[in-house]
């Protein structure tokens, strides 16, 4: 019995003593190779307690969508958070979701159908050439997304390109994500392409930043 309860309490252990070994492995690679979450890993990573942390509709809030607005979300994954972001700017409004990957795009779509939301639009593009005129969005957001960016300073440029004067951008970022850069990283990128901040909500393992042009 004592031999069985010591092996209980060691598998309990080795559990996430090997979660956080993995996730620390997988930080390292990914420091050092840069690329989007493939297709396959949308639904992982879209799951109850990510959604308990950071709550779509609040992000949408915290992110300062409001009724009527036009809306950029980069990099949308299977669409939970832009579906939160088209309800958040109403019929009158209309949120635009890109991706590099055709499949994410082909998810939002699905999903925006299948949940009766008529106001987005997904396109298939490159954060460093986005398929927009200057001075066009309300608000630009990315959901950790950032880190994935193997130039984010240039990204953040383009983006703050198709942003409105009176525009923002939201960044929020969760501890659990292998490419979780600190507030201060997003903050010097952001300030490098020409943001200054204006918000923040959160805390260190989940928090949204906001700035102006």
């Amino acid at each position: 019995m004592k031999a069985a309860v010591v092996r209980v309490a060691t598998a309990t252990l080795a559990l996430p003593v090997a979660l956080v070994g993995l996730h620390t492995v997988v930080r390292i690679v990914r420091h050092f190779v840069k690329f989007p979450v493939p297709e396959v890993l949308a639904d992982l990573i879209d799951n109850p307690l990510r959604r308990r942390v950071q709550p779509p509709g609040l992000l949408a809030e915290r992110h300062g969508v409001r009724a009527g607005m036009t809306v950029l979300d980069v990099g949308p994954g299977n669409g939970r958070y832009t579906l939160a972001a088209a309800r958040a700017v109403g019929p009158s409004g209309r949120v635009h979701a890109i991706d590099l990957e055709p499949r994410m795009i082909e998810r939002v779509r699905q999903r925006a159908a299948s949940e009766g939301v008529t106001n987005i639009e997904g396109r298939v593009a490159d954060v460093y050439a986005l398929p927009y005129p200057d001075d066009f969005f309300d608000v630009v957001y990315l959901i950790t997304v950032t880190g994935e960016i193997p130039e984010p300073v240039r990204m953040l440029r383009e983006c703050r390109r198709v942003l409105k004067p009176t525009g923002t951008l939201g960044i929020s970022e969760l501890l659990a994500d292998p490419d979780y850069p600190l507030r201060r990283t997003v903050t010097s990128w952001a300030t490098a392409a020409g943001f200054r901040p204006s918000g923040r909500y959160g805390t260190f393992f989940s928090y949204t930043l906001r700035f102006r042009p």
